[in-house]
């Protein structure tokens, strides 16, 4: 019988630098976080919390890369562009785009106005796609993408989701669409699906929280670490032959 000896490689990111759209609270601070763990410069964009971004800043810091915060409300196109273009210029390259930025919305589809419509369309669809257009000049051979999804695009277990679920849903198409446009030049894009995830906007703790977790085949919700890590797989070169795949990060939701 032959016996070989494996040799566990450390995930390393050295020398590249990654953005993180909405990387200054839950699952977006834990990529931005986790993705300079793994030796990353990270640009991070807020919209409101000036303070958050900068505390996620300092610990980036803090961990050895360097950071930049950057305002940028996610439904303003120009802003969008603004912050790409600021991470080149801070951080001097652009390697990884991690879009993680998104709203929630709720509420009996005769409830839900214009103005809510065009907001998570902007925020959760327009986005993406923006920030991914302004990279893609940026992004050389081994350059990464990663859109962040949700359970909820495929199966819809609640009524008043229709909103959320459809914009999350478009991020498939998106990848798929992105994966074989940039494919020849090296670039992955993949999309990473979380499922119940303990954040300040979804609490394990909260309301409906219970029914939540009993829909997930483990029976709780996932620490935004626990996504952050499947993303930092997919950011880095042992995953060089993943692309247009979407990968569920959520407890067996639905199974």
């Amino acid at each position: 019988m032959l016996h070989t000896t494996t040799q566990q490689a450390t995930p390393t990111l050295d020398g590249k630098v990654a953005l993180v759209t909405g990387g200054s609270r839950g699952i977006g601070a834990a990529i931005a976080l986790r993705l300079a763990a793994d030796g990353a410069d990270v640009a991070l964009t807020y919209e409101k919390s000036e303070a958050s971004a900068r505390e996620v800043a300092s610990r980036i810091e803090k961990l050895g890369s360097r950071a930049v915060a950057v305002r940028a409300d996610s439904a303003d196109p120009d802003a969008i562009r603004a912050a790409v273009e600021a991470a080149v210029s801070e951080l001097g390259r652009l390697d990884i785009l991690v879009n993680s930025a998104g709203v929630g919305a709720a509420g009996p589809l005769d409830s839900v106005l214009l103005p809510e419509v065009d907001q998570v369309l902007a925020v959760n669809v327009r986005a993406p796609y923006l920030a991914a257009q302004a990279a893609e000049p940026y992004l050389g051979e081994g350059g990464r993408i990663v859109n962040i999804g949700s359970c909820v695009a495929e199966r819809v277990p609640f009524p008043g989701m229709s909103l959320y679920a459809t914009s999350k849903a478009a991020m498939a198409g998106l990848t798929k669409g992105l994966a074989r446009e940039l494919g020849a030049r090296g670039i992955t894009v993949n999309l990473v699906i979380p499922g119940p995830v303990d954040t300040d906007m979804n609490p394990a703790d909260g309301e409906g929280a219970d029914a939540q977790a009993s829909l997930t085949a483990l029976g709780r919700y996932g620490a935004p670490d626990e996504v952050a890590a499947t993303v930092a797989h997919l950011a880095g070169d042992d995953a060089r032959y993943v692309s247009g795949a979407s990968i569920a990060v959520d407890g067996g939701f639905g199974v």
